[in-house]
């Protein structure tokens, strides 16, 4: 699938004959229940891609970029044409996806396609900008904030995409520093940044004796601190979110992290005043939008969490703000595990800008037994269930970096970077075994104490076939728990097969 954006003029009608499918194949797509549009919503289109168009007589190369909302330059880029000049039955490739690269030491996007125009923001070599059109020697992008923008055409390269390359969105987890095992996610973020799409800072939280007020979570950075991360990510065209949780504030009381949401969602005072808070929060650190990760509900809570996230999502629309919520997995709508079944999947996609699905709960879990914290077979069945209720553009499946070591003696496992689970091999000379059913890698191994071990983890290999399947499935793309634990060749592995989009919608 490629994704759309409706233009003044669009119908359902209209779309479907653009790319050859019928209206019900798009309305089914997109759970759509009425054929009535808006400009600027998101449509996934089905069909595969490249899109080839055959050039009938009276064609010309401006009415094929209009009608695909492309532009003339992407077409000709792509397909190798030094002349606009189209013969009939001529085949031409249809850019689905078209970005500007910034190839000088700063480049200013300005608010109108003019050098006295103001500067909206400024954006450093390599950033990647994507393109909703031309004018002349100025090219208009779409910023962190999307916001729109232009920008001289000297100061970067004009690159089209075909879609050959599967285009994803990459959503990643950011936090400081766990333990001398676990480091501070900013070094991964400086260095991938043209990997990424958006960035969730996992840095605060519910207030545990103020329940509508926000803390920081750990404490110990600085607000400059956090507005350079944030100013940083800008820079470089990621769109950067606070993930606010209520998780973390007693270990083995997991009734904290129910009691602190009840007490906040316990009126639609308290819930506002909530909301209110998280806006002033965007405002102080110049964020984007917001990332919610609300674990441990109460099943009571069900109904006053789903109004929490519509009044939420109202606020954040309001304001131009971007919007995801972080969703427990779950195959059905029966209560049989009392985790997600607070979570309204239909009440939260129709209220958010992103579906974050986590998935990583597979295995690992207390009493789980060894196994893959994802398995694509996993993924597969969730996410399918997931796009029963949610449009398959606004699902971001979200995976794990990290992995599980078992000790099946015990029946207790621990946490296990990839550069702890290499360690482990390399300590105990063992083979990385691929299980192609599962598509993760896992090696065992016998402990000093006698202890037999299954370590189940996530390398370049099986992160790209869950971004594979993202792909076949139709998904936005998947998100990263988290940067700073993973098999460092992820990045070249999606450099290599890959196109990130940016200035998610």
């Amino acid at each position: 699938m490629i994704t759309y954006e409706v233009y003044p003029g669009d119908t359902l009608y209209l779309i479907a004959r653009k790319y050859g499918i019928t209206v019900q194949a798009l309305m089914d797509a997109n759970r759509l229940t009425t054929t009535k549009l808006r400009i600027g919503q998101t449509l996934s289109i089905p069909v595969s891609v490249p899109i080839r168009y055959t050039v009938v007589a009276g064609d010309t190369l401006y009415f094929i970029a209009k009608r695909y909302h492309t532009t003339v330059e992407s077409i000709m880029l792509l397909n190798g044409l030094t002349s606009s000049t189209l013969a009939v039955g001529q085949v031409l490739i249809i850019p689905v996806y078209t970005e500007f690269i910034v190839q000088v030491g700063i480049a200013n996007i300005r608010s109108y396609a003019n050098m006295n125009a103001p500067v909206m923001a400024r954006m450093v070599k390599g950033a990647r900008l994507p393109v909703t059109g031309i004018m002349g020697n100025w090219i208009q992008v779409r910023l962190y904030n999307r916001r729109i923008g232009w920008t001289y055409r000297s100061n970067g390269v004009l690159t089209p995409h075909s879609g050959e390359k599967p285009i994803e969105e990459i959503f990643a987890f950011y936090t400081e520093r766990e333990s001398a095992a676990l480091p501070s996610s900013y070094e991964a973020f400086a260095k991938q940044t043209a990997e990424l799409s958006n960035v969730g800072l996992f840095h605060f939280r519910i207030s545990k004796d103020h329940p509508t007020q926000i803390e920081k979570f750990p404490d110990n950075f600085t607000d400059s601190y956090m507005r350079d991360v944030v100013a940083y990510g800008h820079r470089h065209n990621i769109t950067m979110v606070p993930t606010l949780h209520n998780l973390l504030y007693e270990a083995g009381k997991p009734s904290v992290n129910r009691d602190v949401i009840h007490a906040m969602l316990s009126t639609s005072q308290t819930r506002a005043a909530f909301i209110d808070n998280i806006v002033k929060l965007i405002q102080a650190y110049g964020f984007d939008g917001v990332n919610i990760d609300f674990e441990d509900v109460r099943l009571e809570d069900k109904e006053k969490l789903s109004a929490f996230f519509k009044e939420l999502g109202i606020v954040m629309k309001k304001n131009g703000y971007a919007y995801s919520v972080d969703t427990p997995a779950k195959t059905s709508e029966e209560p049989t595990n009392l985790f997600p079944a607070p979570f309204d999947y239909s009440v939260i996609g129709r209220s958010v800008d992103e579906f974050v699905l986590m998935l990583y709960n597979e295995h690992g879990w207390p009493g789980s037994g060894p196994g893959p914290v994802i398995s694509v077979g996993w993924m597969e069945k969730v996410t399918r269930y997931a796009m029963t209720k949610v449009p398959a553009w606004k699902i971001t499946a979200a995976v794990s970096v990290f992995g599980f070591d078992f000790n099946l003696k015990t029946n207790r496992s621990t946490y296990s970077t990839y550069k702890m689970a290499m360690n482990l091999a390399k300590k105990y000379n063992k083979d990385i075994i691929f299980d192609e059913k599962s598509q993760t890698p896992m090696f065992a191994y016998t402990d000093e104490s006698g202890d037999p071990h299954e370590v189940w983890f996530e390398n370049a290999q099986s992160v790209q076939a869950k971004m594979d399947l993202a792909h076949k499935l139709g998904i936005r793309g998947i998100a990263l728990w988290r940067l700073g634990m993973e098999d460092p060749e992820i990045w070249t592995m999606m450099a290599k097969n890959f196109v990130i989009r940016k200035s998610v919608t």
